[in-house]
């Protein structure tokens, strides 16, 4: 089984292009800057950028809204490839083919990011780090289940 599932940030806005013929399709291309888990040390967040493809609708959405910042949430298979550059050099691909795209946050939470400058803000005290709201206390007397 060849499937990739991934969620991360786009380095710079995606490039498309239309393909040649009576039926032009787009084909978008773009970089996501994926967090890993680990990090390197106390104070720096390591990454992978990771090369992704979108044809067709999924490449018309990138379009739309593949801007450098935007956070999205991306399924699809792992191609690899390769050719021989200029300089006679063989130089071997990694992408993924993107099969699904959906937004990774609201748009609210975008142009929080975006207004931070990039960097990660801290959450309100209304809400945890994973972006859902904390529970008031003495609610759970009150919900109809248990």
């Amino acid at each position: 089984m060849n499937k990739a599932i991934i969620s991360g940030r786009l380095t710079r806005d995606a490039v498309v292009r239309y393909s040649q013929g009576n039926d032009p399709t787009a084909v978008a291309r773009f970089t996501l800057a994926v967090d890993r888990k680990v990090k390197r040390d106390q104070n720096t967040q390591s990454a992978d950028f990771i090369s992704c493809v979108a044809f067709g609708k999924q490449g018309e959405f990138m379009e739309k809204f593949g801007k450098q910042g935007v956070k999205f949430e991306i399924s699809g298979r792992i191609q690899t490839g390769s050719y021989t550059n200029r300089e006679g050099a063989k130089v071997y691909t990694t992408e993924v083919i993107c099969e699904e795209i959906e937004f990774g946050e609201s748009k609210a939470s975008s142009e929080r990011h975006a207004a931070a400058g990039g960097q990660q803000e801290a959450p309100s005290a209304d809400y945890t780090d994973d972006g859902f709201m904390n529970i008031p206390d003495g609610i759970e007397d009150e919900l109809p289940f248990s």
